[in-house]
């Protein structure tokens, strides 16, 4: 059999004590022959460093020192990267046992593929699913329509070194829907194929960027989409987002003004109470 490709996964990581320990094991225990894995932290304060120092000698290259972002984070890491074979690993993200080799046999199945996407899922920090998405069509247009439900999960998707020379690096300005960006471009370029395996878990908690900052990722998507050229997806998306706002406020205006509502108004704690 030939020999499986190098991989080099990078890790981004800032004040995420309390998952990136997960993080790092999820890709050593992948016991990947030919892995080359890269771990970015920017200076964080909590008891990250201490984690990532337990597991230096199985670290290809780590440091910890401040950086402009996650973005640049991880143009730092693939800076450094060898392989043949690129994926990004956020450090409150899991890879799925066995991943890794379900990623290089794709790629050695499929030598004109550019990427590779699998399935992704959310889950709670008591491990359940809370959501699960399988890769939609893996076109221009079809990632033009990310910010109506998005077509895959970031976690889940490897690409050739060649394909980052392409499309990369990482557009430092933009914080949340870098991903997107880069998929938009690198879509262009090469061939895009979907995995039927879970490849990966991201942590869904209150401190997520796309948990967090949910509008400001919307913002982000619209941005990089249109600059991509899919200006008419963004104009579909924000008239069909504006026709729910719509609908939403006349619906809040009947609840609002019903007479049982109105009754009730003045015995609800302050937070429950709706505005008029």
């Amino acid at each position: 059999m030939s020999e499986l490709p190098r991989i080099s996964i990078v890790t981004p990581s800032f004040n995420q004590g309390a998952f990136i320990q997960q993080t790092i094991e999820s890709v050593l225990g992948q016991n990947y022959t030919n892995l080359e894995y890269i771990v970015i932290d920017g200076d964080s304060k909590d008891n990250s460093v201490d984690i990532i120092r337990k597991y230096r000698n199985d670290l290809s290259y780590w440091v910890s020192e401040p950086d402009r972002g996650q973005s640049h984070a991880i143009n730092k890491g693939f800076a450094h990267a060898t392989g043949e074979i690129y994926g990004w690993l956020n450090s409150d993200d899991r890879l799925e046992p066995g991943a890794l080799e379900v990623v290089a046999h794709a790629f050695m199945n499929n030598p004109g593929t550019g990427a590779v996407v699998g399935h992704g899922r959310k889950i709670n920090t008591a491990g359940k699913t809370v959501y699960y998405k399988k890769p939609d069509e893996l076109t221009f247009e079809r990632l033009c329509g990310w910010m109506n439900g998005g077509n895959f999960m970031q976690p889940s998707c490897f690409f050739r070194r060649s394909a980052w020379e392409v499309a990369g690096p990482l557009d430092e300005e933009i914080h949340i829907a870098m991903d997107v960006d880069l998929w938009l471009k690198m879509v262009k370029n090469v061939e895009f194929k979907k995995i039927d395996r879970l490849l990966s878990s991201a942590v869904a908690h209150e401190a997520a960027k796309t948990t967090a900052l949910r509008n400001q990722m919307l913002v982000d998507c619209a941005i990089v989409v249109a600059r991509a050229g899919g200006d008419r997806f963004v104009r579909r998306d924000l008239e069909n987002m504006a026709e729910r706002l719509t609908k939403y406020e006349k619906f809040h205006q009947r609840i609002t003004r019903h007479p049982v509502i109105r009754l009730l108004k003045p015995l609800l704690p302050e937070k429950y109470k709706l505005r008029a």
